[in-house]
């Protein structure tokens, strides 16, 4: 099976927002940005999950922020996400980096009764 070649993604300069309507602006039109690339990531990065896995984890990243109000901090997580997309759709990360985000829901829970941990050998 042959990979698609993907255009390079080039870097997005960092702005500071004016507003907090205007860094609203720019999360959802991130939002927008890796929610159309979701077939794309699946296909370069061949993923056995369904799409649907990939759009509820991004809407989860995007909500874990949604509350915060500081504009400083707010352009710095617009950074930081624009970063991931970036570095996701140049392939600059591997199969094992994109399912880290998906670990959490599919490890088993950690043991936290004492003898449960030993037989672990967590101890």
């Amino acid at each position: 099976m042959s990979m698609p070649y993907a255009v390079a993604h080039l870097a997005v300069t960092t702005a500071k927002s004016k507003s907090p309507a205007e860094a609203t602006s720019r999360a959802l039109s991130l939002y927008r940005q890796w929610q159309k690339s979701v077939p794309e990531i699946m296909t370069l990065y061949q993923l056995n999950i369904p799409s649907s896995a990939v759009r509820a984890k991004i809407r989860e990243e995007f909500e874990k922020n949604r509350y915060v109000e500081d504009l400083s901090v707010r352009d710095i997580l617009l950074f930081k996400g624009q970063t991931e997309y970036q570095e996701t759709l140049n392939l600059w990360k591997q199969e094992t980096h994109v399912m880290r985000y998906f670990a959490k829901e599919e490890a088993a829970p950690v043991p936290t009764a004492f003898l449960d941990k030993f037989y672990e050998g967590r101890m």
